[in-house]
């Protein structure tokens, strides 16, 4: 690319077979390659790195058979509507107490399951783009190989060739000016590792901390969804988080270990398996028993401070994401400690992951510091009505609740007068509001707005899909002081999920 000097690769998603599709068709359908290219795109906009797609075309003629979910045809025809849900207030749980009775309710409502009938969709071809596209996966497979041959006692074969060439080859990809040009010269591989694995971690960490600040669970982390460099990638599964559950992912198959807020951990592990894929290198063997001993020590005591630095790293860019979305200074010590006692009461309240913590910005937009109005706070949390589908929070809340928000709103403001004092001269000028706007984006792609414009697209009209387009290139603007900025905009797309949206299969879930 002439503008910048990089060199990007292309990837086409749906062209057809190819050696590595596994005995399926090769083919994308259109539901899906929309998803892939507005979701991609919205990820760059909010400023977490990312995969990009370049272009979305439509196969002329042609279509294929895909499983999915009755109640969410793409047609737009009825399928029959989401399970029904009891309410609070129903007799068959009359027995319980009422906390009780919402957790039943919370299960039932995030129970997923698999598609149940077979649809007719068209298809459609995705161009991905992207610096690179090396795998955790590709280094662990020649890994494999190469131990699977140390087994064996075999060194010297293929195997081991092969596990540096794509070791020389990822660096030279992802990070060619901190790992590969300092060292290829001179074929320093141990130099050229450590200081791509370094960066790696520090890529992964950061990519998924970005994903816990802006509500998307990517849904099938493992290590071959996971770019070494942390480039979001494989929008196959993905998400964006309406109502908050710290195990939030729409895929059916995500488990516990794949939750939102178990991403990092997610993240972290799959550093940890690259790690040791690529010290896999080093334990080549030796002239004797002493030297194979010294190898494998020596990669041991490698892999040991490197995770160990990868650790401390992961958890520094998640305290850092708390901080920032609450106003404070990355570094700060305030945030985590605000979140330990908020996440339990995003949970009761049912509350809009989006929502919440843009309306919470605005409270630190629009009241001073050294203000106590804690009421008024909260009204401007809720945005003045608490029954509109603009208030962060999917039912209103109960006096009690509303007492132990308001509570949690004092801390909060008290903590940042404390932080304002020790910050005063290391702020670089930058307000908790101004920190809290470009953190806390107003609009994210949640799969409602995606279902409604593939399920248009089905028939002919992609005016939804260009006006997605255009609202997910600016996710922090403001339209309410940006006069250039379409007001019809805010409101459609800036409000909740309807409860439908949150337990209907195709919406809430997927496979």
């Amino acid at each position: 690319k002439e503008t910048d000097g990089q060199r990007y690769e292309f990837q086409l998603k749906g062209a057809g077979r190819t050696p590595f599709c596994r005995g399926a068709d090769g083919r994308a359908v259109l539901r899906s390659s929309i998803r892939e290219f507005l979701a991609s795109e919205a990820m760059h906009f909010l400023g977490v790195s990312t995969t990009r797609a370049l272009s979305l075309i439509v196969s002329d003629g042609g279509t294929t058979q895909r499983p999915w979910y009755r109640e969410s045809l793409v047609d737009g025809s009825s399928g029959g509507g989401s399970p029904s849900l009891p309410s609070l207030d129903d007799p068959r749980l009359a027995m319980y107490p009422l906390e009780k009775r919402r957790q039943i309710i919370a299960a039932l409502k995030n129970q997923k399951r698999d598609p149940d009938v077979m649809i007719e969709e068209p298809l459609a071809i995705t161009t991905r783009v992207a610096g690179s596209f090396t795998r955790i996966g590709h280094v662990d497979l020649f890994s494999r190989r190469a131990e699977k041959a140390a087994l064996e006692g075999r060194f010297e074969g293929v195997e081991y060739e092969q596990l540096e060439e794509i070791l020389w080859h990822a660096a030279y990809r992802e990070f060619y000016d901190v790992a590969y040009e300092p060292f290829r010269e001179g074929e320093d591989l141990e130099g050229c590792v450590v200081a791509m694995l370094e960066g790696s971690a520090e890529g992964i960490a950061k990519m998924v901390a970005g994903w816990v600040r802006v509500g998307f669970a990517q849904g099938n982390f493992n290590g071959d969804n996971c770019l070494i460099a942390g480039r979001t990638m494989d929008y196959g599964p993905f998400g964006f988080m309406d109502e908050y559950n710290p195990l939030f992912a729409k895929w059916t198959g995500s488990g516990e270990h794949f939750g939102f807020l178990n991403q990092p951990t997610a993240g972290l592990v799959n550093y940890i398996v690259l790690v040791e894929s690529a010290l896999q290198v080093f334990k080549r063997g030796g002239a004797n028993d002493d030297e194979i001993a010294k190898n494998d020590d020596k990669a041991e005591e490698l892999q040991k401070r490197l995770i160990e630095r990868a650790k401390t790293i992961f958890e520094k860019e998640v305290n850092a994401v708390w901080n920032v979305k609450m106003g404070f200074a990355p570094d700060s010590d305030e945030g985590p400690l605000l979140w330990d006692s908020l996440e339990p009461l995003l949970r009761d309240t049912r509350a809009d992951w989006t929502l919440f913590w843009r309306q919470l910005s605005y409270v630190a937009e629009d009241f001073t510091l050294d203000d106590t109005s804690y009421d008024k706070m909260f009204d401007r949390l809720v945005n003045n009505n608490q029954y509109s589908l603009s208030s962060p929070f999917h039912d209103p809340l109960s006096p009690e609740q509303k007492k132990t928000v308001i509570q949690w709103i004092q801390s909060w403001r008290e903590a940042l007068r404390k932080a304002a004092k020790h910050e005063e001269n290391d702020n670089n000028g930058i307000t908790p509001a101004e920190r809290m706007l470009k953190s806390n984006p107003k609009y994210t792609l949640r799969e409602w707005m995606l279902v409604d414009a593939y399920t248009q697209a089905a028939n002919g009209n992609e005016d939804i899909i260009h006006e997605l387009n255009q609202l997910i290139q600016n996710p922090y603007a403001d339209d309410e002081k940006d006069k250039s900025s379409d007001s019809s905009m805010e409101k459609k797309y800036y409000r909740r999920a309807l409860e439908d949206d949150l337990t209907k299969g195709g919406t809430a879930f997927m496979s």
